[in-house]
């Protein structure tokens, strides 16, 4: 409501109607200064809470989806929440490890790139050990799936390699020998379209150029530089494998310019409007 007064806005809000537009949920029991600094530890505590709020609703069926905006991981964590990200925090109240971190998003002339990771939230030097047949079959498996269920005619996913040049045969690591290629191996019994791996480097110019649905990185920041290159103002995160749809805009807090009215909506509109079309398809 001071945002709105701040800017000139008009949103009809209401706390206690379901079927307004607009209806403003407050689960948190603390009470919360009108002005909080950066990184707040009740801003935090509260963020925590309305996710926890959100996801719990999905979880009773009250809500067909949930689009969450960024939160802060330092100061939830300095507040005293464990907490590694919000598809790690949402996974565990859904009580499922079966998840992956999906990002997407499209061009200017329309050509999508769908990411999906089979680690997220790690130091590099821990990826290796984390790495895991099981994990990089279930970012297939959702990958395809996600792919199913965005209505598109086919789903051919690509499988990054770990190492550069996907390990020469073993030369510069054996993750594609020990890990990757069963992966792989085993979902394409399953009848999945699935090539890989392949060399991350080039790999992401034949998927952007539309040979592929979807590609798997092995981690975080492989997956999403390429992303962020195609679609830094609209990309989107997607949490597959969870009991409810999940999305969010793909970027961080921001609070250099939080409040200044200088934000761009555009990720956090497409992150509404696939969780949108996600729920029309899934409940028509």
């Amino acid at each position: 409501r001071r945002l709105q007064r701040q800017y000139g806005l008009d949103l009809e809000l209401s706390e206690d109607n379901p079927d307004a537009r607009f209806l403003v949920a407050n689960p948190f029991n603390e009470s919360l200064e009108p002005e909080l600094e950066s990184g707040s530890p009740a801003a935090a505590r509260a963020a925590v809470a309305w996710l926890k709020e959100g996801a719990e609703r999905c979880l009773r069926q009250e809500l067909v989806a949930l689009v969450t905006a960024p939160v802060n991981k330092e100061a939830i964590i300095r507040a005293g929440i464990p907490f590694i990200g919000q598809t790690e925090y949402l996974s565990q109240l859904a009580g499922t490890e079966r998840t992956v971190m999906m990002l997407l998003g499209a061009d200017d002339r329309g050509r999508w790139l769908r990411v999906a990771l089979a680690t997220t939230h790690l130091a590099i030097r821990h990826v290796a050990d984390e790495l895991t047949q099981e994990k990089v079959e279930l970012a297939i498996e959702l990958a395809a799936q996600a792919c199913r269920d965005l209505g598109l005619p086919t789903a051919r996913i690509a499988v990054c390699g770990l190492n550069p040049h996907a390990g020469e045969g073993g030369e510069f690591g054996d993750e594609e020998i020990r890990i990757i290629e069963p992966a792989v191996r085993a979902v394409q019994s399953r009848g999945l379209d699935v090539k890989g791996p392949m060399a991350a480097d080039a790999l992401f110019y034949h998927v952007y150029r539309g040979d592929y649905d979807a590609v798997v990185a092995m981690y975080h920041d492989q997956g999403l530089a390429p992303l962020k290159m195609v679609a830094f103002e609209n990309g989107i995160n997607w949490t597959l494998g969870l009991p409810f749809i999940r999305t969010s805009p793909d970027h961080g807090t921001a609070y250099d310019i939080a409040g200044k009215n200088k934000a761009n909506p555009s990720s956090m509109i497409a992150a509404l409007r696939l969780a949108r079309q996600l729920a029309a398809r899934k409940f028509s």
